[in-house]
């Protein structure tokens, strides 16, 4: 790990900047395509399909993905995975100007970009810690937090660029994007060979060997108490999260006229209330002795103010949410900041993939199980449902894990 006292250190600098590069052209680009879809295909039918082949390959390519990063550089494989996107990019910007782009492709381009961003989410997640400075992992999480929260400023941007000029430029300006990180991740420090992590140099690596690796990453899981409470308590968290995702929006449309324009209006706080809270986390360290029972108490209320939210006026919500935000940012730093801390370097990658993958089944549970519920109640008591057992699950695995996750929040970091 990187030594040295301050945060901003050469190589934290780089890939804070190349991340904020590539996120902020996918979250344009990847907002606009899915409208892109709806008007190509009319059919909301294929839509769904579309979004489904996104979300696939990330059930599984996580736990694939996952040995390899403890086996290869995460380093390359992040400015490769960057690299490759920007050329997928100007290949989709071609085939849509000569007018040869269908559903088929934009099928197969979905699955492969699902696959690209859960693998490169895995190289990421493991190699983004090794470049921490000690001691600065809160404040290192609170700056990766606030910048992913402020890429979704991108989206009414989107819309606009995308009703005004059309598919072709935005593609064009996302494979830029992601060239432009990829640039300046090569620049990054070889850390991975000077001490950090030293690469497992193996002479050869079978496929029974690979398929064994794949399977580490759950055996250590389950090996390790505290990491699995944690993770089972998030599978319900995403849950709760996947059945919001499919009913808010629908809710807002139903219940006001211009309803999409509500909905940003409310959540919206959400966005600032995240922010401030990773601003506040960059400056100020939280109590070591307090993060463990802060953590399960923010977790319980994250599902309360999920679940009620919708039932009171439409500034009570923008309040709710702005408070929402400060809570959910909270449980999110407190949480990522021990876990990769905690976690050994040579099994960062099959750890990461393994919970991305989880908390994925999590997340199309709750789409699913949702839209199945919402046959039999209306959608402000489905979804009031759903958030019940994130809270639920707060108190079995987090409060009822306490001997094992305590040691792992209560470090300091």
């Amino acid at each position: 790990m990187s030594g040295g006292g301050t945060l901003w250190t050469r190589d934290f600098s780089i890939i804070t900047l190349g991340s904020v590069i590539s996120m902020l052209g996918n979250a344009m680009s990847g907002f606009a395509l899915s409208l892109f879809v709806l008007d190509f295909t009319g059919n909301t039918a294929l839509y769904a399909l579309f979004m489904f082949l996104y979300t696939l390959p990330q059930i599984a390519a996580p736990v694939l993905a996952g040995p390899l990063m403890d086996k290869l550089s995460r380093r390359k494989t992040i400015y490769s995975l960057d690299f490759f996107s920007a050329g997928l990019y100007v290949l989709m910007a071609l085939l849509l100007h000569l007018q040869l782009l269908s559903f088929p492709l934009l099928a197969m381009a979905a699955f492969l970009v699902g696959a690209i961003h859960s693998t490169y989410l895995v190289a990421f997640n493991s190699f983004y810690p090794m470049l921490i400075p000690a001691g600065q992992y809160a404040r290192a999480y609170s700056v990766s937090s606030t910048l992913e929260t402020l890429t979704y400023i991108m989206l009414p941007v989107a819309t606009f660029l995308y009703k005004a000029f059309g598919m072709f430029p935005l593609l064009i300006g996302n494979a830029l994007c992601f060239f432009t990180a990829a640039c300046f991740e090569t620049q990054i420090s070889d850390v991975e060979t000077n001490g950090a992590r030293p690469l497992l140099k193996e002479p050869s690596y079978t496929l029974k060997g690979y398929l064994a690796d794949s399977k580490e990453g759950l055996r250590y899981l389950w090996s390790e108490k505290g990491l699995l409470c944690i993770a089972l308590y998030y599978v319900f968290s995403f849950a709760s999260e996947g059945a919001s995702s499919v009913i808010t929006l629908p809710w807002f449309r139903a219940n006001f006229a211009n309803g999409e324009y509500t909905y940003m209006s409310v959540w919206v706080f959400m966005l600032f209330g995240r922010v401030a809270g990773g601003m506040f986390h960059y400056r100020h360290k939280l109590p070591t002795r307090w993060k463990y029972a802060l953590a399960v108490v923010l977790c319980a209320l994250n599902g309360l103010l999920g679940g009620g939210y919708l039932y009171t006026s439409l500034w009570t919500m923008r309040m709710l949410c702005l408070l929402w935000g400060l809570s959910n940012i909270t449980t999110f730093n407190i949480r990522q900041a021990a876990v990769q801390s905690y976690v050994p370097n040579d099994r960062k990658g099959r750890y990461n993939g393994a919970f991305l993958m989880l908390t994925t089944v999590g997340t199309l549970l709750g789409e699913l199980l949702a839209g199945a519920a919402m046959q039999l109640l209306p959608m402000r008591e489905t979804l009031a449902l759903f958030m019940a057992l994130s809270v639920l699950a707060a108190l079995v695995f987090l409060w009822g894990g306490k001997r094992h996750i305590k040691p792992i929040y209560n470090q300091t970091v």
